[in-house]
């Protein structure tokens, strides 16, 4: 099996400019407006909202062509049940992360001058004048290792629960154009609910490609030490709600559906069939 064709190519750079265009850009971007303000150009409301309309607009754009996989732990689930090929997975990962360090470093250009007045010029993790909080999440004094890992797995069940449910037919046709503002309200309803311990990060690529900018750019290893080892938290946990809340949804609701008409699709075979018209994409959330 030939991996690396043409079209396949297309589809990284495909999910590396709407990663770096809709989530990073303008999640990112809606934290550095808040951080660097202190709070008088917008809050926590505001940076989630700029998240979930981020991945909305990012659905919008590119669903026409692939269905929008725009978070890895998705194409994950998709693979799972044996919708999407597993061979395609790893770069459409590495266009994730290529994407979120792009869009971590344009931020970190837009903002150059407000981090630098807002930190006085000292790029730091923790503290009042912190700024590393802007690219990546980091945990909450009270949030424990148990604490911080069953927050990532739950909440990315969830996700994975609610996008397997809108990409269902079998549950009701939606209006042509609605589906990517309803996952962009189940991400804002996951953020808004579950996002006080670590600012629910729900994509690995979105957290680790900014980790890893801001590892190079001046914050240093501490991206990599606070929170006792935090970093691997979001990258990993994701990985493991999304296999489970693929594995509720098939259980507990797609086992059960009945008399379904043979032309209506289950999540995912809309994009795998975008797939077989070689034209890749991989959807999110989101977050």
């Amino acid at each position: 099996v030939e991996i690396l064709t043409w079209p396949l190519v297309q589809g990284f750079f495909f999910f590396f400019f709407f990663f770096f265009i809709y989530l990073q850009l303008i999640g990112s971007g809606s934290a550095a407006q808040v951080v660097t303000s202190e709070g008088t150009h917008g809050s926590y409301l505001t940076i989630q909202l700029g998240s979930a309309l981020g991945a909305m607009f990012g659905i919008f754009a590119a669903r026409g062509v692939s269905g929008a996989h725009l978070n890895i732990v998705w194409s994950m689930g998709l693979c799972i049940l044996g919708r999407h090929p597993w061979e395609k997975l790893p770069l459409y990962a590495l266009s994730h992360i290529l994407g979120a360090f792009l869009g971590a470093a344009t931020v970190y250009l837009q903002y150059y001058d407000a981090i630098q007045v807002f930190s006085g010029g000292e790029l730091l993790v923790a503290g009042p004048s912190a700024t590393a909080e802007i690219f990546c999440s980091y945990p909450a004094d009270h949030l424990s290792f148990w604490g911080g890992l069953v927050d990532q797995v739950v909440a990315t069940a969830v996700l994975l629960i609610g996008c397997l449910a809108l990409e269902d037919r079998r549950q009701g046709p939606l209006p042509d154009g609605l589906t990517p503002v309803l996952m962009g309200a189940l991400v804002l309803t996951i953020e808004l609910s579950m996002g006080s311990n670590c600012g629910c990060p729900l994509n690995p690529a979105r957290d680790l490609g900014p980790r890893l900018f801001t590892f190079i750019a001046g914050w240093g290893e501490e991206v990599f030490k606070a929170g006792g080892d935090w970093w691997w938290i979001p990258t990993v946990a994701p990985f493991v709600g999304a296999l489970i809340g693929t594995v509720i949804y098939e259980l507990l609701i797609e086992a059960h559906h009945r008399n379904t008409p043979q032309e209506e699709q289950s999540p995912g075979q809309e994009l795998e069939t975008a797939d077989k018209e070689e034209v890749v994409v991989d959807s999110r959330n989101n977050r």
